[in-house]
């Protein structure tokens, strides 16, 4: 029996967590759930799952969940100090990193450093600080275990001893795929909420729209696969049946496909090396017809540029573009800003905030607090 700690259980990734967990009861527990704001929902998880303990981040909503689950014996903490803790729990085998944004950094360092499974779903962690992480897992010999469809997509394609090399990322083209300049210019933030195949929650479906979660997944290939950056092509696949695929030295190239469903990817991170069966749809070739294949236009789409401009540059430009993009993707849906804005924005914050290398967590933390405030100011 596997126990699972589920960073931000009441997002999309969280929720189909405990779906994997509830097909799998024999074989995996939902031993910790966390959640940031969610009270209704992490209660009601709770009761049903029964995990040993539940964490509230936003402490003003600990009184609610405590009395809640006051008939069980469950453990219920609250703040940002109670996720680091309860992922250094000695029975949990597996984190799930599934926090959004860079609040899902420190909770991974502290379970790295408890030599626990990463099952990695939250992809700035990587982007923000990628050579610490790396370097800490090394250190620490722990696994960091893809959740991202198009990274487990990549690991599932991966031959050991083979040397990759191309990396092929797939890219959905999000719903603006087909809109001119003119046309993004009043797009709004329901338009850009309506992705055309995955359903996902309302911050990386806006960063979908825009490819910056593209040029985000760019970045993190680059630390879990150790490839350079000329070596990462993103391709947009609208059917999202490809979900990324690997070229190999004598050309081969070897793809993962599938149905649009997390679930799988989540499970695969669970169960490495063992496949386990699955509910569900199921890929049937004879229904999927054409598959088609275009190039990024990164002129009407800049985040993906930036994305890659950040990567060249290395250092702590990656964790700028990362803090901007959180405050501009907020700003956006919370119709303070038009789209176009969001990657002038992103671009003026990578111009204006100090570059360094050091790569330790507090230059990091205060990267992307110089970043913030500089991108809220300029909203």
């Amino acid at each position: 029996m596997k126990r699972i700690c589920i960073l931000g259980s009441t997002g999309s990734i969280g929720t189909q967590a405990l779906d994997v967990i509830e097909e799998h009861s024999d074989l995996y527990e939902a031993y910790v759930l966390t959640a940031y704001n969610n009270t209704d929902l992490i209660i009601k998880q709770a009761r049903k799952f029964k995990p040993e303990a539940v964490v509230i981040a936003n402490e003003n909503n600990y009184n609610t969940v405590k009395e809640a689950l006051s008939d069980l014996p469950i453990k219920v903490y609250a703040g940002k100090k109670a996720l680091c803790d309860v992922v250094q729990d000695q029975n949990v085998d597996i984190v799930l990193a599934s926090m959004v944004g860079f609040a899902g950094l420190e909770p991974t360092i502290a379970a790295i450093k408890a030599k626990k499974t990463i099952a990695l779903a939250n992809k700035e962690t990587l982007v923000v600080a990628g050579d610490l992480i790396t370097k800490l897992a090394t250190e620490y010999q722990v696994p960091i275990l893809p959740v991202d469809s198009e990274h487990s997509a990549i690991f599932q394609c991966l031959e050991p001893g083979n040397k990759i090399d191309k990396i092929l990322l797939t890219c959905s083209g999000g719903p603006f795929r087909k809109f001119n300049k003119e046309q993004l210019k009043t797009v709004t933030k329901a338009d850009a909420l309506a992705h055309p195949t995955w359903n996902m929650g309302a911050k990386i479906t806006i960063d979908s729209a825009t490819l910056m979660n593209k040029g985000f997944e760019v970045i993190e290939a680059k630390w879990l696969f150790g490839v350079t950056p000329d070596k990462i092509q993103v391709v947009v696949h609208p059917q999202s049946v490809i979900h990324s695929a690997v070229q190999f030295e004598d050309g081969a190239v070897k793809a993962q496909l599938g149905v649009p469903d997390m679930r799988l990817p989540i499970q695969y991170a669970f169960s490495y090396p063992k496949r386990l069966t699955l509910s569900g749809n199921r890929l049937d070739l004879f229904q999927t017809r054409d598959l088609t294949f275009e190039e990024p236009d990164t002129d009407r789409f800049p985040c993906l540029a930036l994305a890659y401009e950040a990567l060249h540059q290395g250092g702590n430009m990656p964790c700028i573009v990362n803090a901007a993009n959180e405050i501009v993707n907020r700003a956006f849906i919370e119709d303070k800003i038009p789209y176009t804005r969001i990657s002038e924005v992103i671009e003026e914050t990578m111009k204006k905030i100090a570059y360094s290398t050091d790569n330790s967590l507090e230059a990091y933390l205060n990267t992307d607090k110089e970043a913030r405030a500089y991108a809220a100011s300029i909203i």
